[in-house]
């Protein structure tokens, strides 16, 4: 049996150096939101993932970020995000800013994948029920399709926002050229995009040099950077070389051939870099990542409390 989690009263007193406006809008998303990306499926600890999302708010992150196939395995991260809302959040509902996606392979056959009508509809009632939502604050396609027409994904947008189960749609690794085109459409519709997902990261700028994020700042839409740390990369974790325990180590989502004689050295110059400002490394490339003009807030993982505890002090002094 759990204890009553009652969050800290205090978690908004340094308001004003937590939160930035997302674009043109109402919405002020916290400068290091939490994501669920890993460290929250069904094969993780469900205490240490409580204990994460606990200290978030405390301190306070508002916003989450989900997807649908979040885990492992698909659609566990929400089934933990679900258990967290009964355990403990219900009450804070709408003190919370919940995004969910949908996009990539997420069950068999033909409509579990990409960007048509059928499998965005089918997955945000899939997502709300495993959530155990009403709705969510925001819905995202989670990556561009080349091959079904941008209409008919736009369009399931915004019956999902007029159908109430969305209050906002968000638009993650579409080429520029379709953002132009799906901030057209969603605007002449009166569903304008609240945000653009993409990497953004002292390793990774693809987004300044595309020409995205200068699109988003000039047209009113907010960009959340998702794995600033380059998926660990940016830590202090590879400095001395591949750790044993490491997601590198393990070959899960970051390849050692990617730690090249030539990243490490500038990773050991960014460290130092940082280290004469008194900030660890990660610090140094959070902070980096929030300085980006247009940029709304850095999308942070966590294996542990004191883990988000060290990246939170990117937002501070």
């Amino acid at each position: 049996m759990f204890s009553s989690y009652i969050p800290n009263p205090h978690r908004y007193d340094l308001s004003d150096q937590i939160y930035r406006r997302c674009g043109r809008s109402g919405v002020l998303l916290p400068k290091v939101s939490l994501g669920f990306w890993h460290n929250f499926g069904s094969e993780d600890p469900y205490d240490r993932s409580r204990a994460i999302t606990h200290y978030a708010f405390d301190h306070g992150i508002t916003h989450f970020d989900l997807a649908n196939n979040y885990g492992p395995p698909y659609g566990s991260a929400e089934e933990t995000f679900g258990r967290l809302m009964q355990d403990d959040f219900r009450g804070y509902r709408d003190e919370l800013f919940i995004a969910t996606k949908a996009g990539y392979d997420m069950w068999s056959g033909p409509y579990g994948n990409w960007g048509s009508r059928k499998y965005l509809m089918a997955s945000i009632d899939q997502s709300l029920k495993r959530m155990k939502l009403d709705y969510v604050d925001l819905f995202y396609s989670h990556r561009y399709d080349p091959l079904t027409p941008l209409e008919e994904t736009l369009q399931a947008l915004v019956d999902i926002v007029r159908s109430g189960k969305a209050l906002y749609v968000g638009i993650s690794r579409w080429p520029l050229e379709a953002l132009q085109f799906a901030d057209e459409y969603l605007r002449k519709r009166d569903v304008p995009p609240l945000v653009y997902q993409g990497r953004l990261n002292m390793l990774d700028r693809e987004p300044q040099e595309s020409g995205v994020l200068d699109y988003c700042e000039r047209h009113g839409i907010g960009f959340i950077s998702f794995s600033p740390l380059a998926q660990g990369l940016l830590t202090d974790r590879y400095l001395t070389g591949v750790p044993d325990d490491s997601r590198m180590a393990k070959n899960r989502s970051l390849k050692p051939d990617r730690l090249t004689p030539e990243l490490l050295k500038n990773l050991r110059e960014w460290n130092a870099e940082a280290e004469s400002q008194h900030r660890t490394l990660a610090e140094h490339a959070i902070r980096w990542t929030l300085d980006q003009h247009g940029v709304t807030s850095a999308l942070v993982g966590a294996s542990s409390v004191k883990q988000l505890a060290q990246n939170l002090q990117a937002t501070l002094g």
